[in-house]
Formats: structure tokens, C-alpha cells, sequence
């Protein structure tokens, strides 16, 4: 079973329409603006992937964990 012209799907940030294919070099956004958009969402934690509720990450152990490297006094 066949297509007829490339997969269309909707860009993630702006919800254009656009082909999904080699052609778009921004896939699966529609422009580098949309992309670069997304992008700066992700580092200023605006997506997060969640836990379980209440779940926190263990406290940063620094250079006393098991792995760390002995000095030698």
C-alpha cells in the first residue's frame, strides 16, 4: 500500500502543517526558529519529565563517594 506525496505531520511548537521527509533539515519542527524554541524550552526546565510524586534526587555526594580518588597524605 502505497502513499500518494510525503507523510504530513504538524510541527510540535506551532502546530503548521508539514511534510515529515529529507527535505525538511528542521524535522520534525517546521523552521530552525521552532527548533531553537523547543530547545530553549528544555534548558530553562520548562518540560520536565516527572517522577514518582515526592521522588527527588539523592544528594550530590561531591568527592567523598565510593568512585572518588584517594589522595595518598
Amino acid at each position: 500500500m502505497k502513499k500518494d506525496g510525503p507523510l504530513m505531520v504538524a510541527c510540535p511548537a506551532c502546530g503548521r502543517k508539514l511534510a515529515y521527509d529529507r527535505s525538511n533539515r528542521w524535522r520534525p519542527f517546521c523552521s530552525e526558529r521552532c527548533k531553537t524554541t523547543d530547545l530553549g524550552a528544555w534548558a530553562s526546565e520548562a518540560y520536565v519529565i516527572g517522577g514518582a510524586p515526592g521522588e527527588e534526587e539523592p544528594p550530590d555526594e561531591g568527592d567523598s563517594g565510593p568512585d572518588a580518588p584517594r589522595r595518598n597524605d
